[in-house]
């Protein structure tokens, strides 16, 4: 009814156009009055509302009321909607030139210029042969062979050294075998040519890897080369130089065992030489060869003239007994017996019993003194050389007995196929590798964006 009362407010118009322009406001003007009839109903369902609570509010107790209030908190605006800004585009930017650009430069190396590189294994250990006695063989105590930690340990050096790359490059060019692959095109994995021998060492260190296990004392070695014959010449090369230097060393080792005992043994044989000769030039000094044959001729001697000098005192008091003094047996008695004690007094004299008017230098108790000191001395110089050269003797059989040497468990191989460039896996460690990288350089970024 409504809408049909407005409709006879405007006059007929004749005109086609002017009755569409006057349809159209009629739409309009039907839309304004729905919409304010719209906003009547809210509002008188708001007052509703607000009446209700009121009467609510007024029928329960205050005390109920405050428990049951609820508070009001402001409420946020909308967040506005999210727009791409400068640090998203750069940091999408940094993931491209970054992760993506690095990912695909290394994969065109990789596959494309990167030459193929082939492994020669060799395996070896130090041993120790021990090689038992005579006595220990019937005894049953033998030794087995066993190996040394310390061997390994001067080996794994050893190989790492300047010393055997330039022994190695001497024989077989190095220089030359690592740049077959040509630097111009494999700038990262060959070897740029002619380099110091210190550049040399250091690209040592990455074609060839010793792997050294100390609890078994096994070695394993790994050389690379862009030829396969190459790798095994190199790594046969390498066991050829540590087993020179492992025979050194077993060297250096028997000369300081028995070094010591050499010198002593020489110091035995010197002070030997000594003694003998003193000896000697007693000898010819004095013209005997042995004071105790002498010593026991005159020791015999003067027991003689005393039972001599005992039967004719005997035979004086006999004679003094039955005859005068004028009788010349008497007489004969008493001068034998005058003579026979001046021989003893002369004999007595040169064995040093005498009056002390005589001379020590003389006397043949000082000459036997002498003897009996060098004599002593001569002992102790052939013991102390017997104990020296048994001393050397032992320590020659025990050098002897020690003998180190280098067994191979595995020889210089030959490869039939290339193992390096591990292509999927460096591709894989670089990926992750520069993801990581450039997703710490954001968070780094972005940390201290908010700290502002």
């Amino acid at each position: 009814m409504a809408r049909n009362t407005s409709l006879h407010k405007f006059p007929p118009l004749k005109d086609q156009h002017v009755l569409h322009d006057n349809r159209k406001a009629l739409k309009i003007r039907e839309r304004e009055e729905a919409l304010a009839r719209i906003e009547e109903q809210r509002f008188a369902k708001k007052r509703a509302l607000s009446a209700k609570a009121e009467a609510r509010q007024a029928a329960e107790p205050a005390s109920q009321i405050a428990a049951n209030t609820v508070p009001v908190h402001p409420v946020a605006p909308p967040v506005r909607r999210a727009r791409i800004k400068l640090r998203h585009r750069i940091v999408f930017l940094s993931f491209l030139l970054g992760v993506l650009g690095t990912n695909l430069a290394a994969a065109w190396y990789l596959w494309e210029r990167a030459a193929d590189r082939y492994v020669s294994v060799a395996g070896f250990s130090v041993r120790t042969e021990e090689i038992s006695s005579a006595v220990e063989l019937l005894g049953g105590v033998a030794e087995l062979s066993g190996s040394g930690s310390s061997d390994e340990d001067i080996l794994y050096k050893f190989i790492q050294s300047q010393e055997l790359v330039r022994t190695v490059d001497d024989a077989l060019d190095l220089r030359h075998l690592w740049s077959k692959a040509d630097p111009e095109i494999d700038p990262i994995f060959s070897y740029a040519p002619p380099g110091a021998i210190e550049d040399l060492t250091d690209y040592w260190a990455r074609m060839v890897t010793v792997y050294n296990d100390s609890s078994t004392g096994l070695i394993d070695l790994e050389v690379q080369a862009f030829d396969p014959q190459d790798a095994q010449n190199i790594a046969r090369m390498v066991y050829d130089e540590s087993s020179r230097m492992i025979n050194r060393l077993s060297d250096i080792a028997r000369e300081d065992a028995t070094r010591h005992a050499r010198e002593e043994l020489e110091t035995a044989v010197q002070r030997l030489k000594v003694a003998r000769a003193e000896v000697t030039k007693f000898r010819n000094k004095n013209q005997i060869v042995s004071p105790d044959s002498t010593l026991q001729i005159q020791t015999g001697l003067l027991s003689s003239l005393e039972m001599q000098m005992a039967e004719t005192l005997i035979d004086l008091d006999m004679l003094r007994q039955t005859s005068t003094e004028r009788d010349p047996r008497t007489k004969q008695a008493e001068r034998r017996r005058e003579v026979i004690e001046a021989r003893l007094r002369q004999e007595r004299g040169k064995l040093g019993i005498g009056s002390a008017s005589d001379t020590r230098d003389d006397r043949f108790a000082d000459l036997v003194g002498e003897f009996e000191s060098l004599s002593v001395d001569r002992q102790f110089a052939e013991q102390s050389y017997t104990a020296a050269l048994a001393a050397y003797d032992a320590a020659v059989a025990e050098s002897r007995r020690q003998t180190r040497y280098l067994a191979a468990h595995v020889s210089p191989t030959l490869a039939e196929t290339s193992i390096y460039p591990n292509r999927p896996v460096t591709m894989g460690l670089i990926a992750l590798f520069s993801f990581l990288i450039w997703s710490i350089l954001v968070m780094v970024g972005y940390s201290l964006r908010d700290r502002r």
